[in-house]
């Protein structure tokens, strides 16, 4: 069986279309829909079907998926060892919105410098979903926000970078007192289910602070746009840049310290990937990323 038939069958379902996979993988339409054919004949059953203009798989493509993408990385592993490369293979990365847009890609960067033969796959996600996704070996290492629960002892971690908690508010409100300013003026609050809230949370519950909520979001960037426009003010971790650009907010001092958010990244000890794991670590190192 030709990996590039699998690779076919798991773009098209992924992407949901077609066009769209035929554009990612720089093949006509029609040469897309036979390698699906060939595939369905050696397999002997349907495993797309379409619905309206969006291609889904059937119950039959549903379940080879998962074992699908599988044999397309052990393939890419055994090309990239076969080229005489000591460390190679497909990384599987997670990382929350703010990690995927501020560390990752100087920590990619500095990982291909190392190993240029080394490929990676990206899934954005909030932190608990990333977290289990390592641990159900569905992704060999995740940037998150650092639970406030025990890791179990099959995982390691290691802190990446502490983010102060700042205080965001329209340029009118520059001056006044930090906790004056919460317990008066609109709050947009950082979805309190997320797990990078969880600094806010408690700095608001210590200081015995009732804010006036207006929003609840899980975007950061979506939170200082609100309060950008003037909707509200916001307690929040202060994550690796880059910003929405053209700004016109204040960040005020706290009055008393807060504990930082902690983004780690994760991995199970065990993994067969794990020397792809100390390469992103080793990279992590060379650019300076790593608090401890």
């Amino acid at each position: 069986m030709d990996t590039r038939f699998l690779e076919t069958l798991v773009a098209i379902v992924e992407l949901g279309s077609i066009a769209e996979a035929s554009r990612r993988l720089g093949l006509t339409p029609a040469a897309l829909s036979q390698r699906i054919k060939a595939l369905e004949k050696d397999i002997g059953v349907p495993l797309l079907a379409r619905s309206g203009r969006v291609v889904q798989a059937t119950a039959a493509g549903a379940a080879i998926l998962a074992r699908s993408r599988e044999l397309i990385r052990d393939a890419r592993e055994l090309r990239s060892l076969a080229s005489g490369e000591k460390i190679a293979g497909e990384l599987r990365l997670g990382a929350i919105l703010s990690a995927m847009t501020g560390l990752a890609p100087p920590l990619i960067r500095a990982m291909t410098e190392r190993s240029a033969h080394v490929e990676f796959y990206l899934r954005p996600g909030f932190s608990g979903e990333l977290f289990d996704a390592v641990v159900g070996d569905r992704l060999d290492a995740a940037m998150i926000v650092r639970p406030s629960f025990a890791m179990p002892k099959s995982c390691d971690f290691k802190v990446l970078r502490d983010e102060r908690l700042i205080l965001i508010a329209p340029r009118a409100l520059a001056g006044r007192d930090a906790h004056d300013i919460l317990r008066t003026e609109p709050y947009v609050r950082y979805d309190s289910t997320q797990w990078g809230s969880r600094p806010s949370e408690d700095y608001l519950r210590t200081h015995g602070i009732v804010t006036n909520d207006r929003f609840e979001l899980d975007s950061l960037e979506a939170i200082v746009l609100m309060v950008n426009s003037g909707l509200g003010v916001s307690l929040i971790p202060e994550w690796a840049p880059p910003w929405p650009e053209g700004l016109d907010l204040v960040r005020i001092p706290l009055p008393v310290p807060a504990q930082p958010r902690q983004i780690v990244l994760v991995w199970t000890r065990a993994d067969a990937r794990r020397h792809l794991v100390d390469l992103l670590l080793a990279a992590a190192h060379d650019i300076g990323l790593e608090n401890r």
